[in-house]
């Protein structure tokens, strides 16, 4: 497989064709969202020399906002940490809130632009800068020694840039805040700007609903421009789109494409866009906030799988959950008590009496799965569901869990700082061999299922709890976990 150019978003041309493995078909991020730690934000990516890269915003106070990381794959699963790839050191201008970083490369150099110092107004420094380095994980340095948009154009604050070549060798940036969205042409050096053929630097392609974060790709001749719509600190920041016939526009808005999902996410937004080159695999990525979490500066990065309907609009994006730990982490999940290990492809846990980890999640009614290997302890071991007010003890939550035993049994029942039992069934168990656990919930009824999908083992009518967390847990006796997905019913 090969592209030509760097940049992932569509038609980038550049000197060399690049051979980048393909890696496989992917529902979401499987290894689990978010798929880097930290908190980031605006997320842009690239292809550069066989690995996907993401380059972020640092989620933090402005003040703070002083550097750039990268993250860098050849899988979508493993990533590698590049710590600093720009620094304000190297930006003599620049002193707070550097945000939205978009990469490219041209004439064998790495380009990222990049707002700084979030201007108010025209009498401030600060704006659309733009760096280069040798190498993809930089360093980076200023490419002009000041900023390359340094004023407000057209209301538009100077934020939140995106770059993108397009087939016929021109670049284009796009960007803007305050409700205001402008392209300009982009010169080949990639650090000046040119003009259009009635003399004008910047043109205003401003859709209805925009706020801010432009993205630009192609796709079938087509020109899609992606933003973001609502408050970035607010849960209902979303994702809408518009096709045009030109990279100019007009773009006159489709729809919402990404928004939150109240058993998954808030405030899913400020999104870019992947393809993995030779196909018509895609990806969005985009930045979420914990349902857990209200600083506006607590956002995570996330992807999920992006698919076209048959007239190319796009298909509306589920926020999946899923995690089978092939990274090596257990990022988002939140542990009560016990040892808990992301080891060997899964998540296993010591013995305790009552050690949970739990995902940041709102379910009601919903399917939960997970692969379970028991260790031989005389406890059991499974999901937890529907779960709030957890804390470290035995029975310290309050929701519904289902598990397996050693000795050939599941079963389920509550808790609420003490354990009701609803159901007990025999089950074929094997202490080492790994067992699927099932549990479906549907208003106040709960049906488990072990190995065999389609008979249940536990049918039980129950209204103590209707949404929660969800997770897995043991109890006297270590388990391992793999395979844990949470679907929306």
């Amino acid at each position: 497989m090969s592209i030509l150019g760097a940049k992932v978003l569509a038609g980038v041309l550049v000197v060399t064709a690049v051979s980048v493995p393909a890696p496989p078909v992917y529902t979401t991020s499987e290894a689990g969202n978010p798929f880097v730690s930290g908190w980031y934000a605006d997320p842009d990516v690239a292809i550069y020399n066989n690995r996907f890269y993401v380059f972020p915003t640092s989620s933090r106070p402005y003040d703070q906002q002083t550097y750039l990381d990268a993250f860098s794959t050849t899988d979508l699963v493993n990533w590698t940490k590049h710590p600093n790839v720009l620094t304000t050191a190297n930006v003599s201008w620049a002193r707070r809130a550097v945000w939205a970083p978009a990469p490219i490369t041209r004439n064998g150099r790495y380009y990222l632009y990049f707002g700084a110092n979030d201007i108010q107004s025209n009498n401030e420094l600060g704006g659309i800068g733009v760096a280069v380095a040798d190498a993809p994980e930089g360093p980076y340095r200023d490419a002009i020694g000041a900023p390359l948009i340094p004023q407000f154009v057209n209301g538009a604050q100077p934020i939140d840039q995106d770059v993108f070549i397009d087939d016929d060798g021109q670049a284009y940036i796009y960007y803007g805040g305050w409700g205001h969205a402008n392209v300009a042409k982009v010169n080949s050096d990639m650090t000046s700007l040119g003009t259009f053929p009635d003399g004008s630097t910047f043109k205003e392609i401003t859709p209805s609903g925009y706020t801010e974060g432009p993205q630009m790709f192609k796709r079938n001749g087509k020109y899609y421009l992606m933003w973001s719509e609502g408050g970035w600190t607010g849960p209902n920041y979303s994702v809408a789109y518009a096709i045009a016939d030109a990279p100019t526009g007009p773009f006159n808005r489709v729809g919402s494409v990404l928004t939150q999902d109240s058993a998954v996410a808030r405030g899913a937004g400020h999104n870019s866009v992947l393809n993995i080159p030779g196909t018509d695999i895609w990806y969005i990525f985009y930045h979420r906030r914990p349902l857990s979490e209200t600083d506006g500066n607590s956002r995570e990065l996330a992807y999920d799988r992006m698919t076209f309907n048959a007239d190319g609009t796009i298909a509306k994006v589920t926020m999946l959950v899923k995690d089978n730990f092939a990274d090596g982490n257990a990022f988002g999940w939140k542990t009560y008590g016990g040892t808990w290990t992301p080891t060997g492809g899964s998540f296993a846990a010591s013995s305790s009496f009552g050690g949970k980890a739990l995902l940041d999640d709102n379910h009601v009614n919903a399917v939960y799965d997970v692969d379970v290997t028991i260790g031989s302890g005389p406890g059991d071991a499974g999901l937890v569901f529907r779960a709030g007010s957890p804390a470290v003890g035995v029975d310290a939550y309050r929701g519904y869990y289902a598990g397996i035993t050693p000795r050939g049994q599941v079963v389920l029942g509550k808790a609420d700082n003490n354990w009701t039992q609803l159901g007990l069934a025999n089950v074929p168990i094997t202490p080492g061999t790994r067992h699927h656990l099932r549990v479906q919930t549907s208003g106040t009824t709960i049906t488990v299922f072990v190995d065999d999908l389609t008979t249940p083992r536990i049918t039980v009518t129950d209204g103590s709890f209707t949404s929660g967390k969800s997770g897995v847990r043991v109890y006297n006796t270590s388990a391992s976990f793999d395979n844990v997905v949470i679907t929306n019913r």
